[in-house]
């Protein structure tokens, strides 16, 4: 059974989270404040996927997010947000979340991101390194590199990164980007989130984003890696 930490201060949505979560086979820790969550986190339990609201009375799950990142954590952080603006959901993946869902969300699709989520982080890495133009890729490690410089990228960048340069000349529908990393529901994520990560790549790997040379988009279909650009 998973264990899940969800950092929530809404009473009525807690209720319903943690009636659907435990009915679907999780086991959940409630906490309502960044104050609890620091303490619970460390304790002396240990968590498979950690969910987090990002507004509460004493911060931001954006602070949590921040600490378990820089402890070296690498557990799996879906947020919970009323607001979908770009800013937020760009703040979200740079503190190192892993997915987000904007309140108000149908209780399958979190749990499916949720098992989606859990079944790419226990998958171990046999093979050793993905390699195509200027980027390799030390899956082992779950480092990335342009050259031989280390690319900052965050949980959902790299997988991104990694299922292009995997596919290196091959056009990608964005359907099929979404069944990769998103377990076959295309319908849970929207297309700015995709959008958002294929600009922030852009930005860390192409010499001119506006310009790109390796991160092609083929209009009205999807992405290509041209590793041989």
């Amino acid at each position: 059974m998973s264990r899940l930490l969800l950092l929530e201060d809404d009473v009525s949505l807690i209720d319903g989270l943690k009636y659907s979560l435990e009915k679907n086979g999780f086991e959940l820790d409630v906490v309502h404040t960044v104050r609890e969550a620091r303490l619970q986190l460390h304790s002396k339990h240990s968590y498979d996927l950690i969910l987090l609201d990002v507004t509460l009375p004493d911060g931001t799950g954006f602070m949590i997010c921040d600490e378990v990142r820089r402890a070296g954590d690498d557990t799996p952080i879906i947020f919970l947000t009323a607001a979908d603006e770009e800013t937020n959901i760009i703040r979200g993946l740079d503190s190192g979340g892993d997915d987000y869902i904007t309140k108000p969300f149908k209780l399958g699709e979190l749990c499916s991101r949720i098992r989606a989520l859990l079944r790419r982080s226990s998958i171990k890495k046999t093979d050793n390194t993905l390699k195509a133009g200027p980027v390799t890729i030390d899956q082992i490690a779950d480092k990335a590199f342009l050259g031989e410089k280390l690319l900052d990228l965050t949980g959902a960048e790299y997988r991104l990164l990694c299922l292009l340069v995997e596919h290196d000349g091959q056009t990608m529908t964005r359907n099929a980007i979404f069944d990769a990393l998103w377990d076959g529901n295309g319908n849970f994520v929207d297309d700015n989130t995709l959008s958002v990560y294929i600009r922030r790549l852009r930005g860390k790997i192409e010499e001119d984003p506006s310009h790109p040379k390796y991160l092609i988009t083929v209009r009205g279909f999807g992405y290509r890696w041209e590793g041989n650009a």
